[in-house]
């Protein structure tokens, strides 16, 4: 059996990841599985979350990236909704990915957003810090080889998702 080709949307909160998650969905009948910061830092208990956030976040982190390997290990195609960042509870994190999705169908694509419009979008979330992009920047692991790039300031959710599916088609 074929691996699932694995998709990492990786972006900065209100940059448009869950949007384009929700596009492709919405256009393509091959990705119907997705895996997300926010849903799997969910199943964690809040006193832990209050106990020691990173500690608690970076194990479930590590836990989704091999439930998205799980998938491709069946031939199902899955998305990843997610940031990968630098914290002493996971350095090197960008390494650990690319050690985790060794021999995978793995395509890191950066969802890319001006951080004044991050800014606006988490204001009018309102379930967001304002300032929440711009500390989630100053930690998001440099150096990041993206196969592809979109740019969520001059696309829609629906454009982003269409060039994203072009290029996992060869197109």
């Amino acid at each position: 059996m074929n691996k699932g080709k694995i998709v990492f949307l990786n972006g900065l909160t209100s940059s448009g990841k869950t949007s384009i998650v929700d596009a492709i969905q919405l256009h393509s009948d091959e990705f119907f599985y997705v895996v997300a910061n926010d849903l799997f830092e969910e199943m964690i208990g809040d006193h832990y979350l209050r106990e020691d956030y990173w500690k608690y976040l970076s194990e479930a982190i590590i836990l989704m990236y091999h439930t998205a390997k799980l998938f491709s290990d069946h031939g199902k195609n899955v998305l990843i909704d997610g940031i990968i960042v630098e914290r002493p509870e996971l350095e090197p994190h960008y390494e650990k990915v690319k050690d985790i999705f060794a021999g995978y169908p793995l395509h890191i694509v950066e969802v890319f957003c001006p951080l004044d419009i991050c800014r606006e979008r988490n204001i009018k979330r309102g379930n967001r810090a304002e300032d929440q992009s711009e500390w989630q920047d100053k930690i998001m692991a440099k150096d990041i080889s993206y196969n592809f790039t979109v740019n969520t300031h001059l696309n829609s959710p629906e454009e982003c998702a269409e060039l994203i599916l072009n290029y996992l088609c060869g197109k």
